[in-house]
């Protein structure tokens, strides 16, 4: 498994709140063990105690976005060291699972988490995760959406850095709102200049009685 992949963990656990909506779908012990993915065994040491740690765990990952969003680099860096301080993981090379055509293992850094709780053991893979993406790629490639209200997490793998929303349609959504500004500006200036062109129609009028 490559280490880029744990920074998707991140983000799962950010989006799972809504804030600006009012939406909050990390309410049941079911919905923790879901943001785990394929991760199964790990999924089964959720407990309902890790409903409330995940959340506390979501709020500073978040924090680490927001900061980024900011263009605060050192305080994200700063956010996501405390995070890797309290949750460490030990990085190992793994094969399993993953074969060549001969039959050997495909080597790859695997993290290994030695959690006391599900919580521990999630919150070590993402701040590893997103570590990785962000000593790799740059802070300013981790994005919260500009599509308002959403503000949902997004990791920008762009070639250009383009990137501003969490999904396409998010991107389409703002795109329909930009244009119906720019075709109600125009219907006012439109409107405006007609106002404009009738008074002075008026004054000259005027003018020559």
């Amino acid at each position: 498994m490559e280490l880029a992949y744990y920074s998707d963990y991140a983000v799962r656990l950010v989006n799972s709140e809504e804030p600006a909506r009012g939406k909050d779908s990390l309410t049941s012990v079911e919905a923790v063990r879901d943001l785990f993915g394929v991760n199964a065994s790990a999924a089964r040491r959720a407990t309902d105690a890790d409903v409330t740690r995940f959340r506390s765990v979501r709020a500073r990952l978040r924090s680490v976005f927001e900061a980024a969003d900011k263009g605060d680099e050192t305080l994200a860096v700063d956010l996501l060291n405390s995070l890797l301080l309290e949750f460490p993981v030990s990085p190992q090379i793994s094969g399993h699972d993953f074969r060549d055509d001969d039959g050997r293992p495909l080597w790859h850094m695997h993290l290994a988490d030695h959690p006391s709780n599900a919580t521990a053991g999630y919150a070590a893979i993402a701040a590893m995760g997103l570590a990785f993406h962000l000593t790799e790629h740059g802070v300013d490639r981790l994005g919260l959406c500009q599509a308002s209200p959403c503000r949902n997490a997004y990791l920008d793998t762009s070639t250009n850095r383009s990137r501003r929303y969490c999904s396409d349609r998010c991107a389409t959504r703002a795109n329909v709102a930009a244009y119906r500004a720019r075709k109600r500006l125009d219907a006012d200036r439109s409107a405006g200049s007609g106002l404009t062109a009738e008074s002075a129609q008026r004054s000259s009028a005027n003018g020559e009685r």
